[in-house]
């Protein structure tokens, strides 16, 4: 099993849209946003967008950034202060590009590689927020006009780790879910990992499976015994 990365897609088709804000800022503030399958790209239809945005901002200005040893933190440092200027590179191209920061953009000051939670918007093709996987605590938040550019939009990347559709309509969510180019998909959770699911990726985010009944398939080697009659020919 190789897993190389990702730039998960969340789309939010519908559902208290405050509530699915929440969980999409818990989900990528986990671990200072430094996990392979959190949400990075959050897509959302047009009628709920506005909101969402604002959901989102929310709970990610009332992040506390911190010691990791005191209680109160919320979201760590990042790993070094390496990654944070790398992921700060890309934030600083997007918005050199025309990309709007709706909150955070900036690394924290003093010790520690801390950076604040950054909220993009507006980032387009030419960016390279737009296809590289963003690290750290930092969501990119698109508009969708429908359901189908959703999904489109969502499979526009060279990754494909894993995904989330969020609805209170659980068909329509199961069925884009569905149309999504990734190893693993949610409704309405995003990034669950347990051992009886497979965990694993397509396309730039590896390939092969661990965990679950595939995980054990990994690590067993198989033997082919192919008997032919020599009369019969029969196998």
């Amino acid at each position: 099993m190789l897993e190389l990365g990702g730039s998960d897609p969340l789309i939010v088709l519908g559902g208290d849209i405050d509530a699915v804000a929440n969980s999409a800022a818990q989900a990528r503030l986990s671990n200072a946003g430094q996990a392979c399958n959190s949400p990075k790209r959050m897509i959302v239809l047009d009628e709920f967008y506005d909101a969402f945005v604002d959901g989102l901002s929310a709970a990610f200005s009332a992040a506390v950034v911190g010691d990791p040893r005191d209680e109160a933190t919320t979201v760590g440092p990042m790993s070094s202060t390496q990654a944070r200027d790398e992921l700060m590179a890309l934030v600083d191209d997007a918005v050199s590009h025309g990309a709007r920061v709706v909150m955070g953009g900036h690394p924290r000051s003093g010790r520690g590689a801390f950076m604040e939670p950054t909220v993009l918007t507006d980032v387009t093709r030419e960016m390279r927020a737009w296809s590289e996987e963003l690290f750290g605590p930092v969501a990119v938040v698109y508009r969708a006009a429908n359901v189908d550019e959703a999904v489109a939009l969502a499979n526009e990347s060279d990754f494909g780790l894993s995904g989330s559709v969020w609805s209170d309509d659980l068909e329509l969510a199961e069925q884009t879910a569905r149309r999504l180019d990734v190893g693993m998909a949610y409704v309405n959770e995003h990034g669950t990992s347990l051992a009886g699911l497979p965990f694993g990726g397509v396309r730039r985010s590896g390939f092969g499976r661990e965990l679950g009944n595939y995980g054990v398939d990994e690590f067993v080697n198989k033997r082919l015994v192919r008997v032919s009659d020599p009369v019969t020919g029969a196998h």
